[in-house]
């Protein structure tokens, strides 16, 4: 029965949470304000519940101001004047209504703040009431001289006093004639009421006889009311309230039927206990336990030390009873019941799935608190929330008063902390939460946080295949979803397309593969077992971290490369070259071949290819300083020998010999002398120089007549040093050589001058992979 009971209706009104209720005017006769004595003595009561912000004004079906229409028909007409942020505001308050149910002959309303019975104004029995009791009242109802109406209140071991009704309505308690029903009503409190304990529940009663003696007739009516004043009692999971039926239950009454509910709805027992709740009648005492969340209920929540939250109830409880004579008593209850604080439990759940490759956090909270900011491992971020491209928060509302805010950080987002573990092939990524939180309206802050992590097994460095090419190496790698996580170097320079164009390898990635095409003599290869036949290069892609804080992994491959000429300035200052002799030998032939100190021999000689390996610092070696350089230089030369085959010297004709040439750095040396221990941070820069004569003709005619110059030609070089690139023109001297080691991030000029024949290579390449 929806608010349709004497107890009257409820007007519910939503206003904002800082709105302040004034002054009600109703009916004509004035403007009346609803205090807390006056509404309990005419019959309002104003309550105001946190969540949602609401204020709710009941009225009963006799209070003060209503139109009453046969006792059928009830009709308010109220304006409520309140104030919105300092501006008087009216809200019109009209409604008509009917009682669900018939009248009992007795009503009996234990309200908020006020006690109420009515009975049918012809009913003049004394019911429930004890003989000596009502002896009492009879004799001192003759003895009264007074033919007008007066009323005595019975209280235990008090001499029972007869009060007119103008005086009694002076002590608060209101008396009132309707076409058929007598109402009596007292606020609670009152000097007149007994307040007692009834089967372990406490009680208040009051109990006022109506009386009217008439020549020798005295009619007699009795008021009794008795209200439960139990306040509810939590045990975890549920609010019990509590309420004796033991005032009532004289004369044979016994209790038919019991319903309850919240927020004026009440509900048969069979639809209160499907939904959750419990009603049990133990003696003569009813008991009622309200699921703590029971749909219907406010909830609030309150920062002290903790989060906290309670629960309120706007309950209500329908009993009826009847008497051997089938008289009807029904009682209305109607209860504000509170839990104690009970810690609020914020839910969060790490709702990752690792193939989305990113966090995925949800956090649950009351209405009645706002997330404002979140930290994320250090980084705040603030609200109103916009969604990025890394990251992303959504909320959405949830059953029994709840809502969500969903978080999504992506495994990539710079916050997210990430963590490998080389040894078992583990991958953890880890995200600190710390979620600012405020309950409304009042603003308090509250912090919350939690840790979430994601681990994804068998993850290992990207892995490379690598194979041999005529040209260089060439180096496959088939991409996964976490290549990201580290960093494919040459030393430690990441490899970029960028960084790949301007060293001259030949490279190609998309989201399936990385090609990398190396060509040889580019920066990055190192050099081995040279003969006059062959050579060995090899070339290092490195794995590091994301971080570049550890190598993870290495990958290696070494080829063997045909030699024709080639001239390798290595780091300990050892020149290795390999020279074509064949446009040096002197007229006379050859016997050997040597260096600017004839001690020094070759390694190999094979016709006209020799294979030299000296340090700088010995076999005659020049050196030369220039502007940020310097330059050792030593000389091939031909020992001579006679048509016997004997031999006659050195030839130091300048068509007869090939110059060599190591050119460094200054910045990178540590030792310059050729007397002490020689030491470079990177490769020098090789040349082999073939001095020639200008002009074609038999050997005797040129060197009679010709002086014989050296090729000589301006290349543009740049180099590069990890971690620093600088760009310059060097002049060098450069053979009729294929093959010439240059050091750092040096490019040779067969390499530019070939850029298109390469770059067929390199789509060949392509094609076959």
């Amino acid at each position: 029965m929806a608010l349709g009971f004497c107890l009257g209706v409820a007007l519910l009104l939503s206003v904002w949470s800082h709105g302040k209720c004034a002054d009600v005017p109703e009916d004509k006769t004035g403007v009346y304000p609803i205090t807390e004595q006056y509404g309990a003595e005419c019959g309002y009561k104003v309550s105001v519940f946190p969540v949602p912000p609401l204020v709710t004004l009941q009225a009963s079906y006799f209070s003060c101001h209503t139109d009453n229409k046969e006792d059928k028909m009830f009709m308010f007409n109220f304006n409520l004047i309140g104030t919105h942020e300092g501006e008087e505001v009216t809200y019109a308050l009209n409604k008509t209504c009917s009682p669900s149910l018939p009248w009992s002959a007795r009503e009996v309303i234990c309200e908020v703040n006020y006690m109420e019975v009515n009975v049918q104004s012809d009913l003049a029995c004394p019911m429930g009431t004890r003989k000596e009791d009502w002896n009492s009242t009879l004799k001192t109802a003759y003895a009264s001289a007074t033919s007008d109406w007066q009323v005595m209140f019975h209280q235990d071991e008090m001499p029972l006093t007869p009060v007119t009704l103008s005086e009694a309505r002076n002590k608060g308690y209101v008396f009132d004639l309707t076409e058929g029903r007598l109402i009596f009503r007292s606020p609670y409190g009152q000097p007149e009421s007994i307040s007692t304990i009834v089967n372990n529940v406490p009680v208040e009663l009051i109990h006022p006889t109506l009386f009217s003696r008439q020549s020798w007739v005295v009619l007699m009516i009795d008021l009794m009311a008795a209200c439960s004043m139990h306040e509810g009692a939590y045990d975890g999971s549920y609010l019990r309230w509590e309420a004796p039926q033991a005032q009532y239950l004289l004369s044979g009454l016994n209790a038919m039927q019991v319903n309850a509910g919240l927020n004026g709805e009440l509900w048969e027992q069979l639809i209160a206990e499907e939904k959750g709740y419990i009603v049990q009648t133990q003696g003569s005492t009813v008991n009622i336990s309200i699921p703590y969340d029971a749909e219907g209920g406010f909830r609030k929540s309150i920062v002290t030390d903790r989060l906290y939250e309670f629960y309120v109830y706007d309950f209500y409880m329908n009993q009826l009873l009847v008497d051997q004579d089938n008289v009807h008593t029904r009682i209305y209850s109607h209860r504000v019941l509170t839990t104690p604080l009970l810690q609020s439990s914020i839910f969060t759940e790490n709702r990752t799935v690792l193939e989305d490759e990113a966090f995925t956090v949800y956090l649950e909270v009351a209405d009645d608190i706002e997330l404002v900011s979140f930290n994320l491992n250090g980084k705040e971020v603030t609200g109103p929330f916009t969604n990025t491209s890394t990251s992303t928060i959504y909320e959405a509302a949830e059953p029994n008063d709840l809502h969500s805010y969903t978080l999504k950080v992506p495994f990539t987002d710079p916050v997210v902390k990430q963590q490998f573990s080389k040894q078992n092939s583990v991958l953890q990524f880890s995200l600190h939460l710390d979620y600012t939180l405020v309950v409304l309206p009042e603003g308090e802050p509250y912090h919350h946080t939690a840790y979430v992590e994601a681990v994804i097994m068998g993850i290992s460095p990207p892995a490379f295949e690598a194979f041999c090419t005529e040209t260089g190496i060439s180096f496959k790698l088939d991409r996964q979803p976490f290549d990201y996580l580290w960093e494919i170097c040459i030393g430690s320079e990441p490899l970029t397309p960028e960084l790949a164009n301007q060293l001259g390898y030949f490279m190609h990635r998309d989201d399936q593969k990385l090609l990398l095409d190396v060509p040889i003599f580019t920066y990055g290869f190192e050099y081995n077992d040279i003969n006059l036949a062959r050579f060995l290069g090899t070339f290092e892609l490195l794995v590091w971290d994301h971080k570049m804080t550890e190598v993870h992994a290495a990958f290696a491959k070494t080829c063997p490369f045909p030699t024709n000429e080639l001239i390798v300035c290595s780091t300990d200052g050892t020149l290795t070259v390999v020279a074509d002799m064949s446009m040096a030998i002197p007229r006379g032939g050859v016997l050997a071949w040597t260096l600017k100190n004839e001690t020094c021999g070759p390694k190999e000689v094979d016709g006209t290819k020799v294979l030299f390996s000296f340090r700088l610092n010995t076999c005659g070696t020049r050196i030369k300083l220039g502007k940020g350089n310097v330059v050792y230089e030593n000389e091939i030369l031909p020992v001579e020998k006679s048509i016997s085959g004997n031999r006659l010297a050195v030839s130091r004709n300048e068509t007869d010999k090939v110059t060599v040439q190591c050119m460094y750095h200054l910045a990178g040396l540590h030792r310059l002398f050729k007397v002490y221990r020689f030491e470079s941070d990177q490769d020098g820069l090789g040349s082999i120089v073939h001095t020639v004569p200008p002009t074609s003709g038999p050997r005797d005619d040129m060197m009679a007549s010709t002086t014989p110059q050296p090729t000589t030609t301006t290349v543009p070089t740049t180099t590069t040093v990890l971690g620093r690139r600088q760009s310059r023109i060097l002049p060098a001297l450069h053979p009729p050589a294929r093959y010439i080691k240059v050091g750092g991030f040096m490019k040779n000029r067969s390499y530019s001058q070939n850029r298109g024949a390469e770059g067929n290579r390199q789509q060949e390449f392509l094609a076959q992979i």
